[in-house]
């Protein structure tokens, strides 16, 4: 992975470089950035960068020979582990290495790639990821023996957040106290779900979103589009190349999220008062219901900026909105009154619980049909 690859983030990048030049590499480093902004494409950058002796800020020199096993991510040193759940092939105990040959395919065509993206490889379902304390093991396993090549050991931990607490209290020792030349490079998208022991031990390093340039002089480069039609999924990219790819190429959700939103908030407009049209509600939480998991909770984050969107509408901050829901006879302008100052914050609150329960393995059709009928209240509330 070349820097010059990786969108923007020039600061980071510097920052890198330059310590790693002068030799003061940190053994454990967090880095904390939104989807799409790069912080997986950077760790292996870097990690590149430091096993292969690389100089000038560019991951090019002497060393071809390790510089080449970095195209196919299979540099021996370079370790990783990452969310995983069982399948067919992996009944139980699911680690990351069960899944190397997926993974180093994901990277490869999606360095900026999110979380449900990799989950969609893996074919999730119902279940949800997390690091488990057999890939502690792992981890200590692998960073007990030597280098092959003689040099550093790094390795990659995708999505920090996910480790369970077994698996977490497993690696605090070794984050504290390493193996000589031995890099930890956590990643993740919520800081503030990763226990704070592990927090404290680490280097942070916050990346930003990609500004509306960066992801549009991208686009016009790499895809050979024009500046215009770039411009405008730069700007509903919000910050998030991944997105802007999918936008790009039309497959910004595997599931119709806005078609399911609006059925379901007009609906919810319909029941209030009507004890009848209770029973659409029933019906699109049996079907919502029936999803899995990780499905459910993005698509109730999608609510969320939905509704948020309607508000900035509301209070007529046309620029900052994005969204453009393609359900026939919808007009976001339309809904955008119904959401003020007096229920914005209670919708929000109902839709941050449901997630909560329903990634909590909550009963999600109980938890959807709840949220739907103080729907009902709310959105008439003036």
């Amino acid at each position: 992975m070349q820097f010059s690859e990786i969108i923007g983030q020039d600061y980071i990048k510097s920052h890198l470089t330059k310590s790693a030049d002068l030799g003061r590499i940190p053994h454990a480093q967090l880095f904390v950035g939104p989807e799409g902004s790069g912080t997986l494409a950077m760790a292996i950058a870097y990690a590149q960068y430091i096993l292969c002796n690389n100089k000038n800020g560019e991951n090019t020199g002497v060393n071809e020979s390790c510089n080449l096993k970095f195209q196919k991510i299979s540099h021996p040193d370079l370790h990783f582990v990452y969310p995983t759940v069982s399948t067919d092939e992996v009944k139980t105990k699911p680690k990351s290495i069960d899944f190397i040959a997926d993974w180093r395919q994901f990277i490869s065509q999606s360095p900026y790639g999110g979380l449900f993206d990799w989950y969609s490889v893996l074919g999730v379902q119902n279940k949800q990821g997390e690091i488990r304390v057999d890939d502690a093991q792992e981890i200590l396993k692998s960073l007990a023996l030597k280098s092959y090549e003689g040099g550093y050991k790094i390795m990659i931990v995708w999505m920090a957040d996910k480790l369970n607490t077994a698996a977490s209290n497993k690696l605090l020792k070794l984050l504290e106290e390493p193996p000589e030349k031995t890099v930890f490079i956590l990643i993740s998208e919520h800081e503030e779900d990763i226990i704070q022991t592990i927090r404290s031990r680490c280097q942070i390093l916050h990346f930003n979103g990609l500004s509306e340039a960066n992801i549009a002089a991208t686009l016009v480069s790499r895809e050979q589009i024009d500046l215009k039609l770039a411009t405008k999924i730069a700007h509903q990219a919000q910050g998030n190349y991944n997105k802007a790819m999918h936008l790009l190429h039309n497959d910004t959700e595997e599931h119709p999220f806005d078609q399911w939103f609006v059925t379901w908030v007009r609906a919810a407009f319909k029941a209030k008062g009507n004890a009848a049209a209770i029973q659409d509600l029933i019906q699109w939480s049996e079907q919502i219901a029936t999803l899995g998991r990780e499905t459910q909770k993005k698509f109730l984050q999608f609510c969320i900026e939905m509704f948020r969107q309607a508000l900035l509408l509301n209070y007529e901050t046309n620029d900052l909105v994005y969204l453009e829901p393609k359900v026939e006879k919808f007009k976001l302008e339309n809904f955008a009154p119904f959401v003020n100052g007096n229920n914005i914050n209670d919708i929000f609150m109902e839709l941050s619980d449901a997630m909560y329960h329903i990634e909590r393995n909550g009963n999600a059709k109980i938890i959807l049909t709840d949220l739907s009928i103080k729907l009902t209240r709310l959105i008439h509330k003036k």
